[in-house]
């Protein structure tokens, strides 16, 4: 069973910072790209960042500057180090890993999700 664990999330005022990570678990054969989404109450889900296996990153433009996201690829594990943190940055944080698996002679790829971890920042 693949498991994705996310941690880090929280309370903190605006223009503070917090660090999120994920870590991947179970009979994984490999990830591919690693990321996090999040979604605000009544908005849909949107890309924060994304990094590919060879660590080449992808940013929404209202994180650009302020967000970095990074991997462990040893501890399967995806990291967003978010700075200058605003209000409108509040929002629950998905990450997501696209995995594979092995068993036997079957493989098969699939996207995982975390739970999402709850991100609140005040003014």
């Amino acid at each position: 069973q693949v498991q994705l664990v996310e941690s880090g999330g929280g309370l903190v005022q605006a223009g503070g910072s917090l660090r999120l990570s994920c870590a991947a678990s179970g009979s994984i054969r490999s990830i591919n790209a690693m990321g996090w989404h999040r979604q605000a109450p009544g908005k849909q889900r949107e890309l924060v960042a994304g990094i590919s296996s060879s660590s080449s990153t992808n940013y929404a433009d209202s994180v650009k500057g302020r967000f970095t996201i990074s991997r462990d690829n040893a501890k399967r594990t995806v990291y967003l180090q978010m700075n200058s943190l605003k209000p409108e940055d509040s929002a629950v944080y998905y990450c997501y890993a696209d995995i594979t698996i092995e068993a036997g002679p079957i493989r098969r790829s699939f996207e995982g999700w975390g739970q999402g971890t709850l991100v609140t920042v005040s003014s």
